[in-house]
C-alpha cells in the first residue's frame, strides 16, 4: 500500500509539467534562435482586460494550441504594464509611467501599436530576425487561433 501511495505521489509530481504552455522571456530569444530558428508569438495583455483573461483561460488552455506553440514557435506572455526593464534585440525597453501607478511598457508600445494606438489583447508575430510580420488586436477563439497558427507555419 505504501508503495502504491509513493508511486501516485511521484507520478503526480512528474506529470504536472505536461500539458502546459511554455512561455519564454524576451531575454532568452536570441540564444534560442541560435539553437533553432522559429517565429515568435508575443501575447500582449493587461491584468484588467477581460478579453485578455478570456484568451488565457480558453485559447491558451487548448491542448492542440499549447502543443503547436511549444513545438513550432517561441511564445512570450507579456504584460503590457510590466515594470522591469527588458533587454530585447540589443536594446533596453523601460516602463513608462503615465500617472499614479499607471503606465505602459515601451516594448508593448513598440510591438503592439497599430494606427497609433494599442488595443488589448495584441498578438504580435515576429520572424526569426525579430521583425514584426503580423499584428492582431482582439480576442481570438481557439478555433481562430488554430487557423492563424496553421497559416503562420505554412508561410516561410
Amino acid at each position: 500500500m505504501k508503495k502504491l501511495i509513493l508511486f501516485i505521489f511521484f507520478f503526480g509530481i512528474s506529470a504536472t509539467g505536461f500539458g502546459q504552455l511554455k512561455s519564454h522571456s524576451f531575454e532568452e530569444i536570441d540564444s534560442l534562435q541560435q539553437i533553432q530558428k522559429r517565429k515568435i508569438i508575443v501575447f500582449i495583455h493587461t491584468d484588467w482586460c477581460q478579453f485578455c483573461q478570456r484568451m488565457k483561460t480558453t485559447t491558451f488552455k487548448d491542448k492542440e494550441i499549447m502543443d503547436k506553440l511549444n513545438s513550432d514557435f517561441y511564445f512570450i506572455d507579456f504584460n503590457a504594464e510590466e515594470k522591469r526593464d527588458i533587454i530585447f534585440h540589443k536594446q533596453t525597453f523601460k516602463y513608462l509611467p503615465s500617472g499614479n501607478n499607471v503606465g505602459v511598457h515601451e516594448l508593448a508600445l513598440q510591438l503592439g501599436t497599430t494606427n497609433n494606438q494599442i488595443v488589448y489583447p495584441v498578438l504580435c508575430v515576429l520572424n526569426e530576425k525579430n521583425e514584426i510580420i503580423f499584428q492582431y488586436s482582439s480576442y481570438l477563439s481557439p478555433k481562430d487561433f488554430q487557423f492563424l497558427l496553421e497559416k503562420l507555419l505554412k508561410s516561410k
